[in-house]
Parts: structure tokens; sequence; C-alpha cells
């Protein structure tokens, strides 16, 4: 890893830096305001030095006009860029929720068709082994067939996520009873057991941006995108929400960060399992963009929303 010193020998005019903050913008979601554009450079100086560029425009013409060579480097700008910051049972409540009170409406309407969750950004995993680890708690795999899709858009996030080896830090959240059911020690490491581990459908890299991409897991009932919106402008958000909007079964359940609100962003029309300074909402955004958002407890969820013709994982 070059050091501060290398990093002050790349060429990086305040143009250039518009231009590549623009292009990180349009190409992964993630917006970079005049106050973090250093950061951006920072993280993304590694990269230029690797390739012997002297200049950070000429890392910009790399990944806008060289098609080639763009397409592997998007990913490794991608693992720059991501925010590792991620660990077990984190915001449980709103996957309590999801297990409690959405679950049990959604199998009865399913009548035997598998339940599908999709967990985007999974990071390195954290997120969708909670998720499985709730609803085999809860007994739901025992009576019906439950699919749970996870993809981040960082190639490094999902191979560490695949390799499944955690540290200390990734458990303190989680009860001990539970990390000693479901994992195993490897010396300085955790591994989860095959039998939480064979829970998870796939492991894929996505990027929320491509709708191509997105389309195929959007058919999920139950999304959890959580803690990337932050990072997003409300354009970005209100593109993103806005396919998995048009690709969600009726009803679907989009889960957002409890810092995050789909106030004011989206016409779709589905229902958003939130969190607020009251305890959690239910909302539906309807198509004149308002967002009412009654306050429910775990046995007062309401279930319906408009009627779609239902998609697979796999595309047919």
């Amino acid at each position: 890893m070059p050091g501060h010193a290398d990093l002050d020998v790349i060429e990086a005019r305040p143009a250039t830096v518009a231009l590549v903050r623009d292009l990180v913008h349009e190409t992964t979601g993630l917006y970079f305001p005049d106050d973090r554009t250093s950061n951006l450079v920072e993280r993304l100086s590694p990269l230029v030095l690797e390739r012997s560029f002297p200049s950070l425009l000429d890392y910009y013409y790399l990944l806008r006009y060289d098609t080639a060579a763009a397409a592997e480097e998007w990913g490794r700008v991608f693992d720059a860029l991501a925010v590792p910051e991620t660990y077990f049972w984190r915001e449980i409540d709103q996957v309590h929720a999801v297990v409690q009170a959405i679950v049990p409406a959604l199998a009865a309407a399913l009548d035997g068709a598998p339940l599908r969750i999709w967990s985007a950004p999974c990071a390195s995993g954290e997120e969708p082994l909670t998720i499985a680890m709730a609803l085999d708690q809860a007994g739901w795999f025992d009576r019906l067939p439950i699919e749970i899709y996870a993809s981040d858009a960082s190639p490094a996030a999902v191979a560490r996520a695949k390799e499944g080896r955690y540290r200390e830090r990734a458990f303190r959240s989680l009860p001990g009873a539970l990390r000693e059911r479901y994992f195993h020690r490897d010396g300085e490491t955790w591994t989860p057991d095959c039998r939480l581990s064979s829970r998870i459908t796939s492991w894929s890299v996505v990027n929320l941006i491509e709708s191509q991409h997105v389309a195929r897991y959007a058919c999920a009932h139950v999304i959890f995108c959580r803690n990337v919106f932050i990072y997003f402008t409300e354009s970005g958000i209100r593109s993103v929400v806005a396919c998995f909007g048009e690709h969600m079964p009726s009803p679907g359940y989009l889960c957002v960060g409890a810092s995050e609100s789909l106030l004011r962003i989206t016409t779709a029309t589905y229902f958003v399992l939130g969190t607020d300074q009251h305890g959690f909402f239910l909302g539906t955004a309807n198509g004149n963009g308002t967002m009412p958002f009654p306050h429910v407890t775990l046995n007062e969820v309401p279930i319906g929303g408009p009627r779609s013709r239902p998609r697979s994982m796999t595309g047919s």
C-alpha cells in the first residue's frame, strides 16, 4: 500500500477531481460532496499508482474510455470505496419485525411458494447470516421454502462473505449463545456452521445502479437495503428505488436503515419498513409521491398493495 508521501506525487487538479467525482457518482451511485473529495482522491490514489499513472486524469481516461480495462477496474474502485462497517445482529429489531410480522403474512399468501429475501449490500456477509439466524430461531425454515440472496458491489467483500471468516469485532452485538450455536472457532476467527451458511442461496456481485442486474434480484418479497442510501444523492436513491418498485411482487417490503428515509423520494407503490425516533413505521409509497408512515406494533402490520406479475430470481 502506498504511503502518504507516494500519494502526494499524483497530480489531482480540482477540475480533474470533479470529473472523477461525477463519474464515480454516475457509475456507482456513491457521491462525494466538496468537503469529502480529498477522501475520494486518497482512496483512489493507490489504484492510480499501481497503474503507474502520473495523474488522476490518466485514471479517469481509463475508467471512462478504456472499455476493456474498465470492466475489471470498476470492481477495484468498488473495493477501494467500500465502507466495511458491519456486524452480526445490527439493527436487529427491524429483522425481528420482519420475522415476526411480515414473514407470517407472506407465508400465508405464498401458499407453499418460496419466500425470497435479498440483502443488498451484504458487505462481508453479516447481514444475510443474521437474517438466516433469526429465521431459524423462529423455525421458519421448517415451515416454508426460503431463498436468501446476498450481493454487494465490491468483489472483495463478496469474496470475504463466501470465505466466511469473522473476527471478534463482528460479534459485538450477537448473543454469545447464538455464536456458540451457529459458529465454529478456528484460531482467531469464527466460521459459520454449514447448516447456517447453506441457508444463503447465492452470493453475487451486483451494482445497484445497474438496473439490468438489479432486476434479477428485485423480485424478492423482502429487500434489505440498509445503510447505503446515506451515501447516495436523492436522484441516485430515486433511480434504485424505482427499479425495486418495478420488479418487486405484491406485497413487497423494502427495509431501509435507521438513519435513512424515502420520504419524497419515490413514486413507486410498495411497503417500506423502517425506524425513526418513535420506533417502527410501515409506510406505503404511492403514486403522488407522498408517503404516510403509520407506526405499528409487530402484530398490527397491514398487508396489501398493488397487483404485479411475480418474477423469478433466475430471470424466467
